[in-house]
């Protein structure tokens, strides 16, 4: 029996982004729905029988450190090994680094079943992201030790940015990197530096599940003074291994001086190792010396640049890490609420005390709240596989369309990331709420989901700084042609909808809710204020998520109707009505949110101190 994920996912990739369409190009053109499939097949199966059975274990037997190692249980293990084999770190890579070539919008949603299974187990979307990064800006050799063995699944990679005293702000990166002996630009693996300092929050930062772990560490060069420059102009990025390697990618016997300083007992992601690293301090000299060995990647002062090749990616994946979360808790409360039976329905007459009790699917209020995960959820998970296709268009696709794709993107990226991560949490919160007081004990699984899930919010830059990046950098940025991009994206979607008389009026609904944003945006940067403009950044998010997720749901109830115009199957009336939510009980949201953003309301900013 196909899984709901599975149904849905179906329909998502082939239905409506017509995925199999890609297989036209060469790049894809190996491939066919059969190899789609059979890639989802695995994933599917490796999900059902190496994670989903140890979601409990993983949040129950937490990382452990034991003076020398980290512990983990042996189902980590497991997990992360089948999950090697199985070639999904390299999916999309060329042949010739042992990858699949497949579309990245297929691998995001082959990946999905494993967030759903168990969000926690590994760090494998950091590893890919690592190699990543590796690939757009290292050099060949670096390409060829480091991102290959991280594709072929050896070693594993983490993303080292924050800071003990600095946390979001990497202006105060102070992370030293500074010129290993006279000799240091001419090591083979990349000018030679050594680094002191601290990182924090570094999730898979040590572990045993692997040969080696392959940090990408911001940190700054010094200036000829000494002193380290201010802001983020002077960060540089560096490959720092855990254990030293040569040209070969063998490992040469040697620790680098990179120690653990300490695990992170988190809310949720608790089978995940979340670290304090110590980078430089001496417990493991080298050659004689403290000081992390690390490889600049890139050019000096470009570290940020290099490094939000991968941050992108990790909000992304942020991003549908929350989807699946709140996936994962709206599919327990769907069968909770079909076999608890509980309450009576309401007749004309009120309640019959002498009628047996009824599902509580049959409440009005428990539909009220299911259909809210359904539209947030599934809404949530188009929008990110929406993403994921772009990545491919602005990969492969004819230069106009793939510069397009490539903009439209930028400018989604802090939706697709930070929506999710608030909707899907509320999700999950109802989810809890229709188990009742079962919802928060732990004989049921989501109260774990919403623990798991309320970390997305925090990870990868907050609902803050998306949203600022959003209002003060993505919507303005080539004097607005991102946020005209996506006007004439959204608005050809809602002529396609037109065309269907049952959809037009929310296609007015929508075109009118892309007007308000658009006045909305020119009326918070009227004084040309940044202070003002960003005061309220945050309802401004809210609101144009709702509009993007408004957008998804549009169009996907025109591919149903496409499909289905008669919605005989239950599948397709589903679809239909979460729709029909959105519309009626989300969309109308955005006025309130808008309404400070227009006025430039300065009620949050100009509180004092000492007024609260």
């Amino acid at each position: 029996m196909t899984s709901p994920l599975r149904s849905t996912l179906d329909f998502l990739l082939h239905d409506w982004l017509q995925a199999e369409s890609l297989t036209a190009r060469e790049r894809f053109a190996d491939h066919s729905r059969e190899t789609f499939d059979a890639v989802l097949d695995t994933c599917e199966r490796i999900a059902r029988e190496k994670y989903a059975p140890f979601n409990r274990t993983v949040d129950e037997q937490e990382p452990r450190f034991d003076g020398e190692r980290v512990i983990l249980p042996q189902c980590t293990h497991d997990a992360r090994l089948a999950y090697a084999e199985s070639g999904m770190l390299s999916a999309a890579q060329d042949y010739e680094l042992g990858g699949m070539q497949l579309p990245y919008v297929v691998e995001s949603a082959a990946n999905a079943f494993f967030g759903v299974a168990s969000i926690s187990i590994g760090a494998n979307l950091l590893t890919t992201g690592n190699a990543n990064a590796i690939l757009a800006h290292g050099t060949p050799m670096q390409q060829q030790v480091f991102a290959a063995n991280e594709f072929n699944g050896r070693w594993t990679g983490t993303m080292c940015l924050s800071e003990p005293q600095a946390g979001s702000s990497l202006s105060d990166v102070a992370t030293r990197a500074e010129a290993d002996g006279a000799d240091f630009a001419d090591d083979p693996l990349g000018p030679r530096y050594r680094l002191t300092g601290n990182k924090m929050w570094i999730s898979g930062g040590d572990h045993e599940l692997a040969e080696n772990i392959v940090h990408l560490v911001l940190a700054k060069i010094p200036g000829p003074d000494g002193k380290l420059v201010p802001g983020t102009r002077g960060i540089s990025l560096f490959i720092v291994p855990k254990h030293l390697v040569d040209t070969d990618g063998r490992l040469t016997g040697e620790r680098n001086d990179v120690a653990l300083a300490g695990l992170n007992h988190k809310l949720g992601w608790r089978g995940t190792t979340n670290t304090l690293l110590n980078f430089g301090e001496g417990k493991y000299p080298v050659r004689g010396s403290a000081g992390a060995i690390g490889y600049l990647v890139g050019q000096p002062g470009e570290g940020l640049k290099c490094m939000f090749h991968m941050m992108n990616e990790a909000r992304i994946a942020i991003g549908m890490a929350a989807t699946m979360l709140g996936l994962a808790g709206y599919y327990a409360s769907l069968d909770y609420a079909r076999t608890r039976l509980q309450g009576r329905p309401m007749g004309a007459g009120g309640k019959d005390p002498t009628q047996p009790p009824v599902p509580l699917i049959e409440h009005a209020d428990i539909k009220r709240m299911l259909l809210a995960q359904k539209s947030w959820c599934e809404g949530a998970l188009a929008l990110n596989l929406y993403c994921a296709r772009l990545v491919d268009e602005g990969r492969t696709g004819e230069p106009q369309a793939a510069a397009e794709a490539r903009l439209l993107l930028e400018v989604l990226t802090p939706i697709a990331k930070s929506w999710p991560s608030e909707n899907c949490l509320e999700a999950n919160s109802l989810a809890i709420q229709i188990h009742g007081g079962y919802g928060y004990t732990r004989d049921f699984p989501v109260e774990q989901y919403w623990r798991d899930n309320r970390l997305n919010m925090i990870h990868e830059g907050t609902h803050g700084i998306q949203a600022m990046d959003l209002l003060g950098r993505k919507v303005v940025m080539q004097d607005g042609a991102g946020l005209k991009l996506l006007a004439r994206t959204i608005g050809a979607a809602i002529e396609r909808a037109r065309a269907h008389p049952e959809l037009a009026d929310w296609a007015g609904q929508l075109a009118q809710a892309l007007q308000e944003v658009g006045e909305a945006t020119q009326a918070a940067w009227a004084t040309g204020d940044p202070q003002e403009a960003l005061a309220n950044a945050v309802p401004y998010m809210q609101a144009f998520g709702h509009v993007v997720l408004a957008w998804m749901w549009l169009d996907i109830a025109c591919s149903v109707l496409q499909r289905d115009a008669s919605l005989s199957s239950p599948a397709s009336a589903g679809r239909m009505g979460a729709a029909r939510y959105f519309f009626h009980y989300e969309l109308p949201r955005i006025g309130a949110w808008l309404a400070v953003v227009r006025r430039r309301d300065m009620s949050c900013a100009a509180m004092a101190d000492e007024m609260f």
